[in-house]
This record gives C-alpha cells, sequence and structure tokens, in this order.
C-alpha cells in the first residue's frame, strides 16, 4: 500500500467487524513520534448502521454513525496531531525508545469531549438559584447578581470551570460571557481549547456589539489556534434585528461563526409569533445569522417551520442541547430527532454551572439518551452509538472543527482521553458503546491530551491550579452574591 504521495506504509488496520479502515499512514514518511499511547481500546466512528437498525438514506447514516472500538491499539503523537493508529504488538521498538509512552492497559480513548453551550465562569454563582421558575431565576437571582462581577471573579471562576471541565475529559469548549479577555488568558495558560464569544445586549448601545467584534478579531486563532471566537449577541429577545444584521455583517468579515441563544423554550417561540409573526429561528435567518454560521444555544423551541430556514445552512449551523437544564427548568427539550432527520448538527453542552451545576458532558451525555427516550416513549431512538457520535464528531462540527477534532484519526489534533473501564460500575462489559454513556463517570478520566500535551495525568491537573481561585472566591460570596444593586438586563422573552 502508498500513502498519497506513494511513500511505502507498513499498517492497514482492521475494525472489529472484518472490514478494513482507511489505511493509518506517518504523515512525513518517518515513524519518529513524540508520544505513543500503547494498548488502548480505541473509539472510532464508521457510517454504518447500528446492528438490529434498518438501513437509512446515505445522510441519516452518517449523521448518526455507529461506535467501532479497536482493541489493543497504538496512538502515535507528533508535533500535537495524530500521525498513526495501529495495533500496539505492531509498533516496533525503536519507536517506543524515542517516544514518551503512556501505557492504556483497561482503558479507552475517545476523542477530548466537546462542551457546546456554556458560561463557564458562572462556577461562582454555581448553586445560588434553585427550584425557581426561569423568569425569576434570570430577573431576581442571576442578572441582579452579575451586576457585581470584577474581571477577576471571571477569571478565578474561569479557573474552576476549565479544572474541572479538563478533569472530566473535555478538551474543548464553546463560552458564551462577559470579560471574554480574561477566559482567553485562562485559556491560554492551561493549555485547553475553546470558541469564545463576547456576550453583548442591544441595551448596551453600539460599545457591546463593537467590543464582541474587536474580541473575535483580537483572539481568534490565539494560544496556538487552541482559541477560536465567534460573535456573542445574547439572545433574539435582548438583542435587535439591527444589531443582529451588524453582527453577521462582523461576522462575515472576520470569518467566525455567531453563537446565541434562540429558541430556547416552546414559549419563546409562540411569544415571538404573537407579537412579531415569526419565530426565533426567522429572526436569525432573516438578519443573516445563520447564513454565516451559528452555534444555536438551546432550539428547544424549534418547530417544524423553522426547517425551512435552517436546512439550507444545515454545513454552517448547530443547535446545541444541554438536556438537564430543560428538566430543572421544567421545558421541553431540543427536538433532536427532528433535526437529525433534516440533516441540521445537534452539539452537546452543558449551560452554565448556575443552571446546570456541574460541566460535567458525560452527565448531559447520559441525559440526553435517556431524555429524548423518554420525550419520544421510544426505547430505540437515540442509541448509545448515536449519542457518542452527538459528543464527539457533532459537536466538532457545531463548532466549525469537524475537519480536525472530534475523532481519532490520523492528521486530526490529538485531543485525547483515556477512561478507566475497569471500575466495578461498568463491569462485566457487555456494551462498551452503552457503558460510556449510561455507567461512565467523570471520576474514571485518568489522562487527558490537547495538542499532544497531557493536561490531566492519573486523574490530577498538570498545568492549572483550582484551590486558590475557589478559596479567593467563596470569600467574594457576600459581594458576589447582593442583590440590591439593580440588573444587567430584564428577561421579558
Amino acid at each position: 500500500m502508498t500513502d498519497s504521495r506513494g511513500t511505502r506504509t507498513k499498517h492497514d488496520p482492521v475494525i472489529d467487524d472484518g472490514t478494513h479502515a482507511d489505511s493509518v499512514t506517518v504523515a512525513s514518511g518517518s515513524d519518529t513520534v513524540d508520544t505513543v499511547i500503547t494498548h488502548a481500546t480505541v473509539l472510532t466512528h464508521t457510517t454504518r448502521p447500528a446492528p438490529g437498525y434498518p438501513e437509512l438514506p446515505r445522510e441519516d447514516t452518517a449523521a448518526r454513525g455507529t461506535a467501532t472500538f479497536l482493541a489493543d491499539h497504538a496512538i502515535g503523537i507528533r508535533g500535537g496531531a495524530i500521525v498513526w493508529i495501529v495495533p500496539t504488538a505492531e509498533v516496533e521498538v525503536a519507536v517506543l525508545a524515542q517516544a514518551a509512552v503512556i501505557d492504556a492497559h483497561g482503558q479507552v480513548a475517545i476523542p477530548g469531549l466537546m462542551n457546546s453551550h456554556t458560561h463557564s465562569p458562572m462556577t461562582m454563582f454555581r448553586g445560588s438559584a434553585e427550584d425557581v421558575p426561569t423568569n425569576e431565576w434570570f430577573n431576581k437571582h442571576i442578572w441582579p447578581m452579575e451586576v457585581n462581577l470584577t474581571e477577576r471573579d471571571v477569571m478565578l471562576g474561569a479557573q474552576l470551570a476549565i479544572g474541572e471541565m479538563l478533569l472530566a475529559g473535555v478538551t474543548n469548549f464553546a463560552d458564551h460571557y462577559f470579560s471574554t479577555d480574561r477566559i482567553a488568558e485562562v485559556v491560554e495558560a492551561s493549555g485547553a481549547r475553546a470558541l469564545l464569544a463576547s456576550t453583548f445586549f442591544s441595551s448596551e448601545g453600539q460599545a457591546g456589539l463593537e467590543r464582541s467584534a474587536a474580541f473575535a478579531e483580537r483572539w481568534n486563532g490565539a494560544a496556538g489556534g487552541r482559541i477560536t471566537t465567534a460573535m456573542g449577541p445574547h439572545a433574539t429577545y435582548t438583542v435587535n434585528d439591527a444589531d443582529l444584521a451588524t453582527t453577521a455583517e462582523h461576522a462575515r468579515r472576520l470569518g467566525v461563526r455567531t453563537h446565541i441563544h434562540a429558541a430556547e423554550s416552546r414559549g419563546q417561540t409562540e411569544s415571538s409569533l404573537a407579537g412579531r409573526g415569526v419565530t426565533p429561528v426567522q429572526v436569525l435567518h432573516d438578519t443573516g445569522i445563520l447564513e454565516t454560521g451559528a452555534i444555536i444555544a438551546h432550539g428547544a423551541g424549534i418547530v417544524e417551520s423553522d426547517l425551512e430556514w435552517l436546512v439550507p445552512y444545515a454545513d454552517r449551523v448547530a443547535v446545541a442541547s444541554c438536556p438537564k437544564v430543560y428538566m430543572k427548568h421544567a421545558h421541553t427539550t431540543t427536538p433532536v430527532r427532528m433535526l437529525h432527520d433534516a440533516g441540521i448538527t445537534v452539539g452537546l453542552g452543558t449551560d452554565g454551572p448556575a443552571s446546570h451545576n456541574t460541566l460535567d458532558v458525560l452527565e448531559s451525555l447520559r441525559m440526553l439518551s435517556l431524555k429524548q427516550k423518554d420525550a419520544l416513549l421510544d426505547a430505540t431512538w437515540l442509541t448509545s452509538a448515536h449519542a457518542l457520535d452527538i459528543a464527539t464528531r457533532q459537536s466538532a462540527a457545531a463548532f466549525g472543527l469537524q475537519d480536525s477534532l472530534g475523532a481519532l484519526l490520523p492528521g486530526y489534533r490529538a485531543d485525547i482521553v483515556l477512561i478507566d473501564v475497569r471500575k466495578p460500575h461498568l463491569q462485566p462489559m457487555h456494551d462498551l458503546a452503552a457503558a460510556l454513556v449510561l455507567s461512565v463517570k467523570s471520576s474514571d478520566v485518568t489522562t487527558v491530551l490537547v495538542d499532544g500535551r497531557i493536561v490531566v495525568e492519573n486523574g490530577r491537573l498538570t498545568t492549572i491550579d483550582t484551590d486558590a481561585a475557589a478559596e479567593e472566591l467563596t470569600r467574594r460570596i457576600p459581594e458576589l452574591t447582593d442583590r440590591s444593586r439593580g440588573s444587567i438586563q430584564e428577561y421579558a422573552p
């Protein structure tokens, strides 16, 4: 076998079901690597339907995906990228002697998890507004407390959040918040990856919009490419159409997407139809947001007629689903099946820890699978393999990074998570995909690499110390939770 340059290659791995994967080549024609992960069970993806599931049209099969696991394989990493994946027995001793070796016996290697929608620094408000309806959550608790924020608070909150996510195998997150420069600095120092959007409201005037655009331009591609950016209008009900149209112009000029809350609940959609005669998704279409690409946060209020606006931009628009939050606030959930059947990407998110309480994407993965079965009363819908596809490949597509992240493939960035599957709550092992979706815990994560760099080793952070941040934020609680100083905005969707 030869690679694209005609160089002879050694490896042609076989997927467990007997079909041949694409040939795995060493990018430079050399076997030398920086790091080798050995003896891992490696999650790969195919586009064949799961056993027992009927054949689907090609586009549906690709969107659903299936999970395939390669037993006792090795992953070679060089320059922050995966260069080969082969059976461990085929890795030459000379290669191992020149590389840092991570022994992954008893562990499964999966792509780094991606949190498709969050407000990470809101760790500072975790548990501060519980058991209240949505309008009260915003108007009496969160937005009055956010008046008190300083840039240092945001930095400390981001340190806690990024540490929490890395420990749970989350290597990339789409953040939507204020004082975004401070978040970017923490991302850069921690070795994590992020898509950052600076939030603004039309009530700020042009200053907020211009600040968001300036941030997007200043930080896009920073931290060796680990930071990408987006425009950050808060929502269709807090940013007017003129500002949304200007947002789209900036996004087009900068070549970035827009991250925005829209159709968060069925009530929001009904309110928009009653007051304006259009759905929130049509607003995104009419103002040019969809055309330039977008992450639509939540989308639980998306209705069938919205597909008219979404489908033409299916290659650049995604809906980020955060299922735990919808249950907590007693909302309907994202219509994943309708979006799936229409070819719209669904990414997996947590929302902020003030509403979700954790930044654990594995928890969201479990909630997504179970909530979808419950909502549709269909135990066959959203298989574990499909859920894993949403958590990996589709979430990467939500970021616009599907060609470099979300799969363990040669040429992709080495964002890799090792999970110990020997734990009692995962044994005996009948179905590894189901175990990863329904049984695994974030504490089962042992090792995390971002761009080939170890950021979690033996369950401990290697690049960031969260203890001091937690202590300082704890001292700040009386000041942060003072609700007497007004509000940043009124929630009236």
